[in-house]
């Protein structure tokens, strides 16, 4: 088998995204973006104009791809021609489709705690009750180190969040217990969630929405069920509590935050 050298555009598109310290999953979707779309037209990139591009995404949109992958597909080329190939006027002129709203899907305070009871095992009922207890996201539960843990400040250190962001979380009495009770178990070295083929590894989000779709299932949800939704879940909670929009802002790390719309 003959493996096909790196060109040095692509080389180049690699770079530009390490530097920006872009997640390995969105390299990853970038760069098939990319790709696809040389393929389609059967050229190089670097010889494709705006108008291609538009082309192309007229093409997405009639195959019957949502407006959120054709999006995302759109930013892939954004960064493409701005950054790789020094087009500054990529954002203004490769248009991104409106989206509509739509309700975030979540799960009542009672599904919560089935679907964490039903988790196959300590690693993921404890990785369930951080997701929904500190309101994480699915990459930052899986990338978790024994170090983050403040047990005295009672709070999380998130690395290397959304955005290349740091920041910390708040730690519950009942979180801590858990925590406790599966490094007690298991003694991880590295990564509070190790995986189970590489010693110095985390496990893979592909894993972990694996278990907890099949935890919904044990748990008799009867509904599609992925990590997301427990942090969603407990932004709507923290919510009906009467608890103030600006304080969950806080405690989920962003600017803006609405639990109910997407």
């Amino acid at each position: 088998m003959t493996i096909q050298p790196i060109t040095p555009l692509r080389q180049r598109m690699i770079e530009d995204m390490t530097i920006r310290r872009l997640k390995e999953r969105t390299q990853d979707f970038y760069l098939r973006s990319v790709t696809k779309y040389a393929q389609h037209f059967r050229t190089s990139p670097a010889k494709l104009d705006y108008e291609h591009v538009r082309e192309y995404q007229l093409h997405l949109v009639q195959s019957g791809w949502k407006p959120g992958y054709v999006n995302h597909a759109m930013s892939a080329l954004r960064f493409f021609y701005k950054v790789t190939m020094g087009r500054h006027d990529a954002l203004e002129m490769i248009a991104l489709a409106r989206e509509s709203k739509k309700l975030r899907q979540i799960l009542t305070p009672e599904e919560v705690v089935r679907l964490i009871e039903a988790a196959p095992g300590r690693k993921y009922r404890c990785a369930f009750s951080i997701a929904y207890g500190a309101g994480l996201r699915s990459s930052e539960v899986v990338s978790l180190k024994v170090s983050d843990i403040d047990s005295k400040r009672m709070v999380l250190r998130i690395e290397d969040g959304k955005g290349g962001k740091d920041r910390l979380a708040k730690l519950s009495p009942q979180m801590l217990k858990e925590l406790r009770a599966w490094w007690k178990e298991a003694k991880p070295r590295v990564f509070l969630f190790p995986s189970r083929f590489k010693v110095l590894d985390h496990i893979s989000a592909r894993q972990y929405h694996r278990a907890c779709r099949d935890a919904a299932i044990r748990a008799r949800i009867d509904r599609s069920v992925h990590p997301h939704m427990l942090r969603h879940s407990f932004a709507t909670h923290l919510l009906d509590q009467g608890v103030d929009v600006r304080v969950i802002q806080v405690l989920f790390g962003m600017a803006t935050y609405c639990p109910r719309t997407d």
